[in-house]
């Protein structure tokens, strides 16, 4: 009988996403990875097509990410987007951390991207483009589209971005107010939170001091 496949690629909206055994080996996988790559060579042709990798339980280090991005690298038009491991299994005693992702590129009008946890997008997000979380957003880049944080009903997560244009922001329940009221010509970046359930913008030389409140409002 054959074994699990090591790579497994499935097409999405988004482009593909390459499931990785943790099991195996780690030079056994890109080993095979190489391999699977060059043998479909020619139907990885054309546009830019992002990448999304899922090492399953698999931790590695930056070295080794480096290492796979490497790989596709040389196909030219794939583009790895992220690169993620499942969270490890909590202490039962412990309360789970929410895991902060990260991404680079562009989110383009009519994708939507979804993750638990933190996100942190080295990039923009353009008009008709979705980011949405359980908890906060970070967007190193011009925030043009949509952006919901706190999907999961967190009203003390906060939404960041270095450039604050976005079409709509929403908050757990609360969405924000017209976007023209975010238009800002401020050279800093900035965040959206909410002040007694109401959207509210300030600069993230604030955040800290911003937090501090809420772990004592929490009793944390």
């Amino acid at each position: 009988m054959a074994g699990k496949p090591r790579i497994t690629i499935k097409g999405v909206r988004e482009g593909l996403v390459f499931l990785l055994d943790d099991q195996c080996g780690f030079e056994e996988l890109l080993e095979d990875l190489g391999a699977k790559l060059d043998k479909h060579e020619q139907q990885f042709t054309g546009p830019i097509i992002h990448v999304y990798l899922k090492l399953g339980a698999r931790a590695i280090g930056e070295e080794d990410k480096e290492r796979l991005r490497e790989i596709f690298k040389k196909q030219g038009n794939l583009l790895v987007q992220s690169i993620e491991s499942d969270p490890p299994f909590p202490d039962p005693g412990e309360e789970a951390k929410p895991v902060l992702h990260t991404m680079t590129g562009i989110i383009r009008s009519g994708q939507t991207v979804e993750h638990e946890g933190h996100l942190l997008l080295l990039g923009d997000v353009n008009p008709g483009g979705t980011l949405r979380c359980t908890g906060d957003i970070y967007v190193l880049g011009a925030l043009r589209g949509i952006a919901h944080a706190g999907s999961g009903g967190d009203e003390s997560a906060i939404i960041a971005a270095s450039l604050m244009r976005p079409t709509q922001l929403r908050i757990a329940g609360v969405v924000s107010r017209p976007p023209d009221e975010w238009a800002s010509d401020d050279p800093w970046m900035e965040y959206a939170f909410l002040r007694e359930g109401t959207m509210a913008i300030d600069k993230t030389t604030s955040l800290a001091r911003h937090r501090k409140q809420v772990m004592q409002f929490k009793g944390v």
